[in-house]
């Protein structure tokens, strides 16, 4: 089963999205089925500058003075699935060099854990995105080589998800045409990925019973 995930390196619940879906991605992996993920890049704040600023002073230019009970509100949300969120700490910045790392650890088979570092990275770590030198840390504590290259990729599937009419992230699509949008819970990705298995004829054959003696590739167990 192939999943694009459509997220944004700086959304809250694309963080928390990506790690209920990744549970129940596993679940289903524990049950025979098999899933490709992709990460897929947009921008939220396409025109912010990679020099960063304090991430509560955007969202109270955007949100007004409720900004920081807003942002209480997501942090409490994503305490249960173990993640931490410092929006009082946070930098704002341009994401665009963050999707590109994930673009090239995509090709190098690291594409979900490179973005799980730059979600960490953002909420967690107070560190800028938009700084080449803190993206070159990232890439290495991931292990992705930064080639330079993976802009065109970017904006390739930027102009994508435009054509698709994404307009909020994110957006897990199925197989290119089965959609589910928004951190949605735990329980909602698992029957999602059932249902998408069950009409694509990919649902994994349960077990019943422990395996036992029996024959193999032309091999008998005697």
């Amino acid at each position: 089963m192939k999943v694009e995930i459509f997220s944004d390196v700086a959304c809250p619940w694309c963080y928390i999205g990506h790690a209920r879906f990744a549970r129940a991605a596993e679940a289903f992996r524990a049950k025979g089925g098999q899933i490709e993920v992709t990460m897929r890049p947009f921008q939220l704040n396409p025109a912010a500058t990679s020099d960063g600023e304090p991430l509560l002073t955007h969202l109270e230019r955007k949100f007004g003075a409720n900004a920081a009970q807003m942002s209480a509100r997501v942090s409490a949300a994503a305490e249960p699935d173990g993640l931490e969120m410092h929006f009082d700490t946070a930098v704002s910045a341009n994401t665009f060099e963050a999707h590109r790392l994930i673009a090239l650890a995509t090709e190098q088979g690291k594409g979900e854990e490179m973005a799980q570092r730059l979600f960490k990275a953002y909420f967690t770590d107070a560190l800028n995105v938009g700084d080449p030198e803190v993206l070159a840390k990232l890439a290495a504590d991931v292990g992705v080589e930064d080639t330079g290259e993976g802009a065109a990729e970017v904006r390739e599937q930027l102009d994508r998800a435009g054509q698709l009419g994404i307009s909020g992230v994110p957006l897990f699509l199925f197989e290119g045409k089965y959609a589910v949008s928004g951190a949605q819970p735990l329980e909602a990705f698992e029957a999602a990925i059932d249902e998408v298995a069950e009409r694509t004829g990919q649902t994994p054959i349960v077990s019943l019973a422990a395996p036992a003696d029996g024959c193999e590739d032309g091999y008998c167990a005697v």
